[in-house]
């Protein structure tokens, strides 16, 4: 009796070697290249298999995406209540846009980096918002490969954008608040006009590398992406190549662009905070404080939910719970932002009074 191993080819040869001219030998021979080959491919661990690119693949050229739920009673509720956000969203930063654009008064620091941060936020919701909407009204929802990598390079370069723009948000007023006299020298227009050159220029890289990776993995069967963008992690997992170092690329990027933006923010925060410790009138601490709060409550939302999805590594990662990450950060942050920075802010309802008072006239 042959016993099939974890042996190759050769096993094969040296029993046809042994005895080809019989009809049994002849059987033989067949037989053993059979059990070979299977006992071969069987002896190769399946990790190992997932991850080599077969000769004979078909690499692939779109992504389907199944989206947030694949419940079809959800997908006009979830219509409705995406396409609400997206106006809010659209028309709250269209509408700072223009009030800064209108008003000489605004064009001071805080207000240049708002602009910016309206302007990402406009960009940033628009990249996926539109098509995913698509996708809750069509049965099929497809991606071209090349579609899918050009969504993933701007989705990246917007939200690395938007941390520094915060983190430039949160010094100008660290600068403002505790060190009014040097505030011009400081926060000068060309100084602004080079730290915000210098935020386009980190995300620009951080997009780069991002999307860089992504272009060296293969991808050969699965093409079914469960999220409803194309997003990092998710991708990771239908590659058939090794993603180690594209996930130790992704790891030490996303750190330095989470982690040094947020302890920055945090930090000027904190000493805006103790500064307002000492300023004697109540009302102003109060109004100050509660500010502050919500710009801080803004802040922890975008990077804790970006922190909780790329700081770990992937194989730990649930994609259903990322999703609602990911609805924090692609979303919600962004339709909050010009709530939060024009409601309770004087200089931009006066804005918008004397706007609608010229209109008028």
């Amino acid at each position: 009796m042959i016993e099939a191993d974890c042996v190759g080819p050769g096993w094969a040869s040296l029993i046809h070697t042994q005895d080809t001219h019989s009809l049994f030998g002849r059987a033989i021979v067949r037989r053993a290249e059979l059990i070979s080959s299977v006992t071969l491919s069987s002896c190769v661990p399946r990790s190992s298999q997932r991850r080599m690119a077969p000769g004979n693949a078909s690499f692939v050229t779109e992504f389907i995406l199944v989206g947030l739920t694949d419940q079809a009673a959800l997908q006009l509720p979830l219509f409705s209540l995406f396409l609400a956000m997206y106006m809010v969203t659209v028309l709250g930063n269209c509408g700072l846009i223009t009030l800064i654009g209108l008003n000489s008064h605004l064009h001071t620091p805080m207000y240049f980096f708002l602009f910016n941060l309206s302007f990402i936020d406009l960009c940033y919701s628009s990249v996926f918002t539109p098509e995913m909407l698509t996708h809750f009204l069509s049965d099929k929802n497809v991606i071209s490969y090349p579609g899918c990598m050009t969504q993933l390079y701007f989705f990246c370069f917007l939200v690395i954008s938007e941390a520094y723009v915060l983190t430039l948000m949160a010094y100008d007023r660290y600068v403002a608040i505790c060190n009014p006299l040097l505030y011009n020298i400081v926060m000068s227009p060309k100084v602004c006009s080079s730290l915000m050159f210098g935020s386009y220029l980190m995300a620009f890289s951080g997009a780069m590398a991002h999307t860089g990776c992504m272009l060296r993995l293969t991808f050969c069967d699965a093409n079914t992406i469960n999220h409803y963008f194309c997003d990092i992690l998710p991708l990771f997992q239908l590659s058939c190549t090794s993603t180690y170092i594209s996930e130790m690329v992704v790891f030490l990027v996303g750190g330095i662009n989470i982690i040094v933006p947020s302890l920055t923010i945090f930090a000027s925060y904190g000493l805006i905070l103790s500064s307002i410790l000492h300023i004697r009138s109540v009302e102003s601490r109060s109004k100050t404080f509660s500010t502050c709060s919500s710009h801080i409550i803004a802040v922890s939302l975008f990077f804790g939910s970006g922190a909780i999805m790329y700081l770990k590594p992937s194989s730990s990662v649930s994609l259903d719970k990322g999703k609602i990450s990911s609805v924090i950060y692609t979303h919600v942050v962004p339709m909050m932002n010009p709530l939060i920075y024009s409601v309770r802010n004087k200089d931009v309802k006066f804005a918008l009074r004397h706007t609608l008072r010229r209109r008028k006239f």
